[in-house]
């Protein structure tokens, strides 16, 4: 019983929207306007009940051509958000984007997933979709700062390669400072759900170094593919 999870009831769900409501209180008494707010709390809520009922579905489902269409549609997704920074340009970059991130974010999953965790049947779901929403969600940011650095970059840097390796830069930087804070600043989202649902913290340290490593190796592949293959298509920002 001391490993069991607390099971939360919708009455104690309830209770956590408390803080919440005061947070509004205050928006609203300071005259921020709460309607932004409310709309990404209420977003949030439906968002999340809706993945809930998906992924039990798809948990239940045990059949490898639905998950990799369930990665398509991730796949698809971000790579079309990571040239939100870039939207003049979308549609010219997006197959670059789509083969950066298939490509840096594939082959960083396939490692993890088929040779270091060996799962069994391979596309096992509960370890399979939750991946590869951290691989392909990590490579899409560092995909979409190079790629909104690049264009600001080349608007007055002359050279290719100085404006391409500050791109790569700027782009590895929350990853860095990731890898810098985890363990002293933040217990992340992984090792944190572990040590909740009873997982030894010592299991838990070796899962999330997993993790950091994907996190770490997906996005710096992906955006240095994109950063190669966009030399003559990333047009200097317009601002």
């Amino acid at each position: 019983m001391e490993n069991a999870v607390i099971t939360l009831t919708l009455p104690q769900l309830a209770l956590a929207f408390v803080p919440v409501a005061i947070t509004i209180a205050i928006l609203f008494r300071w005259s921020f306007g709460t309607g932004n707010a409310l709309y990404a709390l209420l977003r949030m809520l439906v968002q999340l009940l809706l993945i809930g009922y998906v992924l039990a579905w798809i948990f239940g489902a045990e059949d490898g051509l639905l998950i990799l269409l369930v990665l398509a549609i991730m796949l698809s997704a971000s790579s079309w958000i990571a040239l939100g920074t870039v939207k003049e340009q979308r549609m010219g970059l997006l197959g670059l984007s789509l083969l950066s991130i298939a490509v840096g974010g594939g082959l960083t999953l396939a490692m993890i997933t088929q040779l270091v965790l060996q799962l069994d049947p391979w596309f096992l779901p509960r370890y399979m979709v939750p991946l590869a929403g951290m691989v392909f969600a990590n490579a899409m940011t560092a995909v979409s700062l190079a790629a909104e650095r690049l264009s600001s970059e080349l608007v007055h840097e002359t050279d290719w390669g100085k404006a391409r390796l500050t791109a790569y830069q700027a782009a590895m930087i929350p990853v860095i400072n990731s890898l810098f804070a985890v363990g002293l600043v933040s217990l992340p989202g992984m090792m944190t759900g572990q040590i909740l649902s009873g997982v030894s913290p010592l299991v838990a340290a070796r899962y999330q170094i997993m993790v950091m490593c994907m996190i770490f190796a997906s996005a710096g592949i992906s955006t240095a593919i994109f950063l190669v293959l966009a030399r003559g298509r990333v047009q200097p920002s317009s601002a």
